[in-house]
């Protein structure tokens, strides 16, 4: 986890260069906002699930410069004994709004909101990207996994592919709050109350002379955990012969039941139909199977389809990497300033449409449906805004024309108050309990937007004060 020392220096060097700057034109102390925010979700999936808050927490209490600090900035050409003066005495005071870990989140939606003096909102920008983004793409990439599994049981396994030692303790976090009912990583276990799980390696079958002896073994000193890796040798003719051997030799004459067998290579669909055909017929119908090799949600969603007799998965380094889009580009973007007591809102304009930014000082709020409790779409408002309760007509910003009259709806702000004025007002939830809010977070979104292939896109949509705003500030840069 980050270190005190060296939260300040998580960050790319042009952060203290804009500081600097800033600093000799005395405008550091100007109050501005920014919004983090991802223009797109991975693997053309449906939803996001938010995560990552925590560990922006952690970081924002230990952002404090230190001697050692500005004498490596002197090295880094920053020798103005002023600016290094201030930094060495600053105290973040911002003002930060998020959504809560494990909220289903969108696209181009103000995940984080920060205000405070620009120096500082500057200077945080890498560590709330490097909090949130790993985070929020390994919990999103477990729950499509674990969605895919539909209901069945899914372990992390992915410690050892994982990009370093932080990244191996997030992931396993990640993951049991996007549904996986445990990991492999003693740490998380001891650090989060994680379940953890495990048995035995390949190695371990192969230093016995034979399978049989490296199984019964294993019974004989751990009779309650008795779960066999069957494919080192030939898994229908070796494996699971042996497995069911030692389970009616020595388990079950001594009270303990074999709990699974587990496959790890060759065709798995065929492989589980068979050894479910071998295990019943041994009268081990509790006995249960479990697969690992590479597996993702498209390979477990194709198991499925295929009839596969799979009672649980370990999933490692397509989760904890998430290989098949390894990057959530959220972004941190300047949307407003204050300035002699007025806000005025900023705009990033580009040719790639998807770049133009949603300018001001916004809130984002959910509409769910009193029937049914699904939420019906997303609502990004300027702040001022009164939100009405009872009717209200939403429209696609991209296609203002499309309209939907809401009625007899619940309406809930995301956002929550994280820092006032520096100060941490947020009581940060156990993974217990993020994950508990995160199950009930999903289940307020359709089946059609957690769909693996083609999902369908959820609403999200401006108000028509924002929306306007946005036209405005656009015209008025196209000096048209």
């Amino acid at each position: 986890m980050i270190q005190h020392y060296d939260a300040v220096f998580l960050t790319d060097l042009y952060e203290f260069s804009m500081a600097y700057t800033y600093f000799k034109e005395n405008r550091h102390e100007d109050i501005v906002y920014f919004d983090m925010f991802t223009r797109k979700i991975p693997n053309k999936g449906g939803y996001l699930i938010f995560n990552g808050l925590a560990k922006l927490i952690e970081a924002i209490n230990n952002f404090k410069f230190n001697e050692a600090h500005i004498e490596y900035l002197r090295t880094q050409g920053f020798d103005d004994q002023e600016f290094l003066d201030y930094l060495l005495n600053m105290d973040l005071k911002l003002d930060i709004w998020a959504v809560e870990d494990g909220t289903v989140v969108f696209q181009n939606e103000p995940l984080v909101t920060v205000r405070g003096k620009v120096i500082e909102a500057q200077l945080i920008e890498t560590i709330l990207l490097l909090s949130i983004n790993y985070s929020t793409l390994v919990t999103t990439k477990a729950s499509r996994i674990a969605n895919a599994a539909r209901g069945r049981a899914v372990l992390e396994f992915g410690a050892r592919r994982a990009h370093g030692y932080d990244s191996s303790l997030d992931g396993a976090r990640a993951a049991i709050i996007a549904g996986c009912v445990g990991t492999s990583h003693t740490l998380a276990g001891q650090k989060y109350g994680a379940h953890v799980s495990g048995t035995m390696a390949h190695s371990f079958i192969q230093s016995y002379d034979t399978e049989l002896e490296a199984f019964m073994t294993y019974a004989r000193i751990n009779p309650d955990n008795a779960i066999f890796l069957v494919d080192t040798y030939d898994t229908l003719k070796s494996g699971i012969p042996n497995a069911i051997k030692v389970a009616k030799e020595y388990l079950i004459p001594n009270g303990a039941r074999l709990k699974a067998i587990r496959l790890d290579s060759g065709d798995l669909a065929y492989l589980s139909k068979e050894a479910r055909k071998l295990l019943d017929a041994a009268g081990l119908q509790d006995c249960q199977i479990m697969a690992s090799n590479s597996l993702d949600e498209y390979i477990i969603d194709d198991l499925i389809y295929q009839g596969a007799m799979i009672d649980q998965f370990g999933v490692g380094e397509n989760l904890i990497t998430s290989k098949s889009e390894p990057v959530l580009g959220g972004v941190y973007k300047f949307v407003a300033q204050e300035r002699d007591g007025q806000l005025i809102p900023k705009i990033k304009v580009s040719e790639n449409i998807e770049k133009i930014t949603n300018p001001s000082f916004k809130r984002l709020y959910r509409f769910y449906d009193n029937r049914t409790n699904k939420a019906l779409a997303d609502y990004i408002a300027l702040a001022d805004e009164d939100i009405p309760t009872d009717e209200i007509t939403i429209f696609d910003p991209s296609a203002p024309w499309k309209k939907k009259t809401l009625t007899n709806y619940q309406v809930r702000e995301l956002q929550v108050p994280i820092f006032v004025k520096g100060e941490s007002v947020y009581k940060i939830p156990t993974l217990e309990e993020i994950t508990i809010y995160s199950q009930k977070e999903m289940e307020t979104m359709w089946d059609e937007v957690k769909r693996l292939h083609y999902p369908h896109q959820y609403y999200v949509d401006l108000s028509q004060k924002l929306y306007d705003l946005k036209l405005q500030l656009l015209h008025d840069v196209s000096g048209k």
